[in-house]
């Protein structure tokens, strides 16, 4: 059962608390059409969320996801926050934008996302909480293509109940 749409107008306005959420989160789950039909899901940074209803991921890989958007601009992308119990699904079409047409806002984003998630690493490896023991995000490649989604529905996917109790 899918919770309550906020809208379904093409491109709509992503309030600030979503936008807030999605960057504050570590990544979001994005989701594409395969050729067969079937769905497929990856895990995406998102480098810039604008409240006009963009969304720019970088993938830096030219793989399924990249492969499904060409056949089928149909995306999701779906946080969620497992302490709070709480998270949004953003519903769109999206665009492929060469890698050679990415600008330096993008990139200064991208690059600005990786620095934090490897000091956010250090910090929680100096409390001695578990986790990667080296730091992957150092190794990963340049953004290969930027993913532009356009988001049509926003459906919060918050149970009812809890949110009564809020």
């Amino acid at each position: 059962m899918r919770g309550p749409v906020f809208n379904r107008e093409i491109m709509i306005k992503i309030p600030r608390e979503i936008i807030n959420f999605f960057q504050s989160q570590g990544f979001a789950i994005v989701s594409t059409i395969d050729a067969q039909g079937m769905p497929h899901s990856a895990c995406k940074d998102i480098a810039i969320i604008e409240e006009q209803g963009k969304i720019y991921l970088l993938d830096l890989y030219l793989k399924r996801t990249y492969h499904n958007l060409k056949a089928n601009p149909n995306i999701s992308l779906t946080a969620i926050d497992e302490h709070k119990f709480k998270g949004y699904c953003l519903k769109g079409k999206a665009r492929i934008v060469s890698g050679d047409k990415l600008s330096r806002e993008i990139l200064a984003a991208w690059d600005t996302r990786i620095a934090g998630r490897i000091t956010q690493r250090m910090i929680k490896n100096l409390r001695e909480e578990k986790g990667h023991a080296s730091h992957p995000e150092s190794r990963l490649p340049k953004p290969r293509y930027l993913i532009l989604a356009e988001i049509e529905e926003i459906v919060d996917l918050t149970p009812p109940k809890l949110k009564q109790e809020a």
